[in-house]
């Protein structure tokens, strides 16, 4: 295959913000630092890259950022829509045609949400099509993550997120509306996680098309492990204590990021006097006006959109904890085990796929506050040479499997089979 003969279009709503799309450009500059001819469409565009693309008017700009709240008008009426992430992508949006003028010979769909993939715009859709889900939007009658709720393997409604009680309710026509325009529609495709590849299996949506598993790729270069003691000096923070790092987007704010759990898992902590001698990092949040219940010290860092500061706050860490509830191939557990520092969850979701239990980090059983507790006692209790190992070990497995030159080489070996 020449590869510089396929040219590749990123349609995503954002380019760098959030988790999702930041998996998007990751896949994106990886393809083109190889050498592969790549552009991106955005809705909402925070880089300076040349080769994403963006409404270019202040009209059309004003209009996306309308487009995005009118997308939620009809969830008004139920009254948890407001705590819950969601996109219905009905709002009419020429996406289809803003694709023709670029003319490439592959579509990429990576996270659409907040209406920029209007559901009847991907039949429009005249090229061939790869969508790489970053969450269940796809197959779902709304949510992007329907946690307990099955109701997507067959046609969703009454649904538990919106407190509804009727079959017939938005998440039930927002799935109908998918069935019906989507049914002849061709597209392959790519789950970072082989939980969310069974997700989408099971789905009535999407049972009966082809489905890969490929993993995000990270750049080893950037995110790589730096020495302790001098990440801490940087960061101006504690070189005589241990620290537990936890954070990501919205991360105290947002309830899927496990938070609720986190807390309870340092008060089990305290009972063993852990509290003495470690202290806890925040990321992706600012101290809030009530202070957490826990007797660990705390240092809250704020939003970092920096990767090299990114590696260093990993580095600096003895533990990265992340107890999601529901999550795709988390950033964050990826990175930190980019940077050689182990990392304890739940077992759930691509955790599984990432972390092998007391290799490279601590599988929790899912949702247990006390096995979430031994996993980080566990590692901050071991000996220098096995938490040394544990490092090693995470930082090889991303070398290992997640590294740009095995990530893209899956990609342009499934683009070579849709174009011949």
């Amino acid at each position: 295959m020449e590869k510089k003969k396929i040219k590749q279009l990123v349609v995503s709503t954002y380019d760098v913000e959030g988790g999702a799309s930041r998996s998007s450009y990751r896949i994106f500059k990886a393809l083109e630092k190889i050498g592969f001819p790549s552009r991106m469409l955005v809705q909402y565009k925070s880089s300076m890259e040349s080769s994403i693309i963006t409404s270019e008017t202040s009209y059309q700009k004003i209009l996306g950022k309308i487009r995005t709240r009118l997308d939620l008008f009809p969830l008004r009426k139920y009254k948890n829509f407001s705590n819950t992430p969601w996109s219905l992508g009905w709002i009419p949006h020429n996406l289809s045609k803003e694709i023709l003028k670029i003319n490439p010979d592959i579509v990429h769909l990576n996270w659409v949400g907040r209406g920029f993939l209007p559901i009847a715009e991907l039949p429009k859709i005249k090229y061939p099509i790869i969508w790489t889900f970053h969450d269940m939007w796809a197959f779902t009658g709304g949510c992007h993550y329907a946690f307990d709720c099955k109701k997507y393997e067959k046609s969703c409604g009454q649904c538990p997120q919106l407190d509804s009680n009727n079959e017939n309710d938005i998440s039930r026509k927002i799935w109908e509306k998918k069935k019906k325009l989507w049914k002849n529609t061709n597209v392959t495709i790519v789950s970072p996680s082989r939980w969310l590849a069974d997700c989408a299996k099971e789905s009535s949506l999407f049972k009966n098309l082809r489905i890969e598993v490929i993993p995000y790729t990270i750049d080893t270069e950037i995110f790589k492990p730096v020495d302790k003691y001098a990440a801490r000096y940087i960061l101006n923070i504690p070189k005589d204590k241990r620290l537990i790092l936890f954070g990501g987007l919205s991360a105290i704010s947002d309830k899927r990021k496990g938070f609720q759990y986190l807390i309870p898992a340092l008060k089990k902590l305290e009972d063993y006097g852990i509290n003495k001698d470690s202290e806890i990092l925040i990321f992706g949040a600012s101290k809030p006006k009530e202070d957490i219940e826990t007797k660990f010290n705390t240092n809250y860092l704020g939003f970092i959109n920096d990767d090299i500061t990114l590696s260093i706050i990993y580095s600096a860490a003895d533990v990265f904890v992340m107890p999601s509830i529901q999550d795709n191939f988390p950033n964050t557990v990826l990175e930190s085990l980019s940077c050689g520092t182990p990392v304890v969850s739940f077992g759930i979701g691509g955790n599984l796929d990432m972390i092998n239990h007391m290799e490279n980090g601590y599988l929790a059983k899912p949702f247990e506050i006390e096995d979430l507790a031994n996993g980080i006692k566990w590692i901050l209790s071991e000996d220098n040479n096995t938490a040394k190992n544990l490092g090693v070990s995470a930082r090889q497995k991303v070398e290992k499997e997640y590294n740009i030159n095995k990530v893209t080489s899956m990609y342009l070996n499934l683009f070579g089979e849709l174009i011949k």
